[in-house]
């Protein structure tokens, strides 16, 4: 076996050993729990990391698999998954460190942090498969762990905004696994590669029911990415914990949704086919719609964690947006706005989490003040929301700046607009 092949194992696997290790702990073995869930973070953290500097120093992609249902069911390295599973593993990491101390006095805690491992082993699954059946398949495990962690608390409001969830995700799951069969029958089911992967004669063949496949594809993974009019779990789904908040609704769950739209867009289709096909300029129009229409909500919340959810939602269409905008920097711009978000926005939640738990401010109305009684946490949650606006030099200005770049070399001066606006 591979250093890269054993990378890529660790890197899903740990998480899933975890998992089952935890559950088996039990409820009273805290301590052995805690380690085990950091040991790891560490390994999928140190396994992805090696995939990708194996990915960036341009060797050949490494893969590991097994044959399912005429498709291979595989992992592999490239630059695009290696990023998401690095964001997802780190942050992993980082998020157990926090939700050990914030969960210390919750009940239940041995089946929270099992399903916040199969969560974060479902995320790394999806950013190191080699074809969508793959990517699915991990995609539907994230959907299913992610429900007892949004309804951990048990009340009212937790099952609703669980169930609320379950309905879009399980529908938007429906629709996926339609688009990724159909494209199966047609001949597109190939492991992922830059620029495409569908045969020149299959697009002059079935052009239109191409399109409609991508519409199919788009509208399953757009559900978690929250694009208008699938966005209304996310906010209701702010009832988890705040560690479930922090690390799920800002880089697990909703960045499992736009990856996997990069993944259609980059590659399966390719900028260029899609181009061709004319269906990136109804997703630019949607997620523009999208980024003005959840800025405007944002503001009109007064609950800090759905603020910050109504937020999220626009950020996620600022990624979708390069994308769709067709220009190799706009696209890139997007894949570095999901690493940055990822992390502005987890420090963002850690600290609504800290003010809920230490000065029981769940409000923006409640906020008068807090810099003085927390100084250092109330400057953290300063450089990430000014790094979300695109203040430079935070990382958010970066990827915002290119994404305008992107569209100005794309001729086009609307993205502009929209930046602008929101």
């Amino acid at each position: 076996m591979t250093g890269p092949v054993f990378a890529l194992i660790a890197a899903v696997g740990a998480p899933w050993i975890a998992a089952i290790l935890i559950f088996a702990l039990g409820e009273k073995r805290d301590g052995a729990r805690t380690v085990v869930g950091l040991l790891a973070g560490v390994v999928a953290s140190l396994g992805a990391l090696f995939v990708g500097v194996h990915s960036a120093s341009g060797s050949a992609a490494a893969s590991v698999g097994v044959p399912l249902l005429g498709v291979r069911f595989a992992l592999s390295t490239d630059r695009l998954g290696a990023l998401f599973a690095v964001v997802a593993a780190v942050l992993w990491l980082v998020t157990t460190v926090y939700a050990t101390g914030y969960m210390s006095h919750a009940k239940d805690r041995a089946r929270f942090f099992g399903f916040f491992a199969i969560c974060v082993g479902s995320a790394i699954g999806i950013a190191l498969s080699a074809n969508l059946l793959t990517l699915f398949v991990f995609y539907e495990a994230l959907t299913l762990a992610t429900y007892p962690l949004v309804v951990h608390s048990g009340n009212a409001a937790a099952i609703r905004g669980g169930r609320t969830y379950l309905i879009y995700a399980l529908s938007g799951g429906v629709v996926l696994a339609v688009g990724v069969i159909w494209l199966h029958v047609l001949g597109g089911g190939a492991d992922f590669a830059s620029g495409g992967t569908l045969p020149v004669e299959l697009v002059a063949s079935h052009g239109s029911q191409l399109a409609v496949v991508f519409a199919l594809l788009i509208a399953g993974f757009g559900v978690k990415a929250a694009l208008f009019p699938a966005h209304g779990w996310l906010p209701a789904a702010m009832v988890a914990p705040a560690p479930v908040s922090a690390l799920l609704h800002a880089v697990a769950v909703v960045k499992a949704g736009v990856f996997g739209i990069a993944r259609v867009v980059l590659d399966v289709f390719g900028l260029e086919t899609a181009g061709a096909l004319g269906v990136l300029a109804p997703l630019a129009a949607l997620a523009a719609f999208t980024i003005v229409f959840a800025s405007v909500r944002a503001l009109a919340q007064d609950d800090i964690k759905k603020r910050l959810a109504y937020s999220t939602i626009g950020q996620l269409s600022y990624i979708v947006l390069g994308l769709a905008i067709g220009t190799p920097l706009a696209a890139a711009a997007a894949i570095a706005h999901l690493a940055h978000h990822a992390l502005l926005k987890i420090t963002m939640f850690f600290t609504a989490g800290v003010l809920a738990e230490e000065l029981k401010v769940y409000r923006v109305s409640q906020m008068d003040g807090v810099g003085r009684r927390m100084p250092l946490t109330m400057t953290a949650f300063s450089i990430a929301a000014l790094g979300i606006i695109g203040v430079p030099p935070i990382a958010g200005f970066v990827s915002k700046w290119g994404l305008g770049l992107g569209g100005l070399s794309a001729g086009e001066m609307w993205p502009l607009a929209i930046l602008a606006v929101s």
